[in-house]
């Protein structure tokens, strides 16, 4: 396994893989890799013949008063979980080697970017999408991961690489979660062993609304009502949102007719933990 610095040697690597008509597969990450992490991996190792994980904790992402300084970082052991699961390259760039001096473009897909997850943190999704594509470029890659827990990340990056004729399929896998239900995260090590009891409000909450939809109830102000309800019990809970939205482009629905994604983030003392799930009434 090759672990790349430069974007001049990763764009190399991988012209050399197109050129003998290699599939690349690409799963971009900002380390602290856990299991959902490999999921990816290992879904990218079945379905191609090279495969590549980033591992760059993207500063463009992160609002002045967010957690980038403090973001969990491992690189040591995420390199032996890479190397472990058969990865070919990992792609570990330095921030003046992505966002060098002088640095002034950005990509922002409007109308998606500013609701949800965006309305509590302005600029997020620029960031991701700008480093989400300037991977894309760099890595050449046929076929990108992405995992459901970021439903909406997902749902933004989908919809750039239509609107930019990006050649690259995007590949949503499912939330990985640990055996009581909590969506694998690697914010969750910031939790104390209490946050943690706790967090499990999320998972509760969604079950909940699942249950609700299945009984035939369908008005999503009841379902976020009730949501509400349970998370509230909870005090060391302060409720971000919580949303019924079409799962292909977040448009908030009224009543749940077909399939609704339900989508909530929660802070957990002064962790921000986000959950979905997607509900199909057919």
């Amino acid at each position: 396994m090759r672990v790349i610095h430069s974007i001049k040697k990763m764009s190399a690597y991988s012209s050399d893989k197109k050129l003998k008509k290699k599939i690349i597969g690409f799963v971009p990450t900002m380390g602290a890799l856990h299991e959902g992490h490999l999921s990816l991996i290992r879904k990218a190792r079945q379905e191609n013949d090279v495969v590549i994980v980033s591992i760059f904790v993207n500063p463009a992402q992160f609002g002045p008063t967010e957690d980038f300084k403090k973001y969990p970082r491992n690189f040591q052991h995420d390199v032996y979980l890479c190397r472990k699961e058969n990865v070919d390259a990992v792609f570990y760039p330095k921030t003046k080697e992505i966002y060098p001096s002088g640095y002034s473009t950005y990509i922002e897909v409007e109308g998606l970017s500013n609701i949800l997850c965006g309305r509590f943190r302005p600029g997020h999704f620029k960031g991701v999408a700008t480093i989400v594509a300037k991977l894309f470029n760099i890595v050449k890659a046929d076929n990108a991961y992405f995992g459901q827990k970021d439903a909406q990340q997902a749902v933004i990056i989908k919809k750039m690489v239509q609107d930019l004729n990006m050649p690259v399929k995007i590949k949503v896998m499912p939330i990985i979660r640990e055996i009581d239900g909590l969506a694998l995260s690697s914010r969750n090590a910031y939790l104390n062993p209490q946050e943690r009891q706790a967090a499990l409000v999320l998972f509760t909450a969604l079950n909940r609304a699942r249950r609700l939809i299945k009984n035939k109830v369908k008005d999503s102000r009841r379902i976020i009502k009730d949501l509400k309800g349970i998370i509230k019990k909870n005090r060391s809970a302060k409720i971000d949102y919580i949303a019924v939205v079409d799962p292909d482009d977040l448009a908030p629905l009224d009543k749940v007719k077909n399939k609704a994604l339900i989508a909530l983030a929660v802070h957990i003392g002064k962790t921000r933990l986000i959950d979905n799930i997607v509900v199909n009434c057919n």
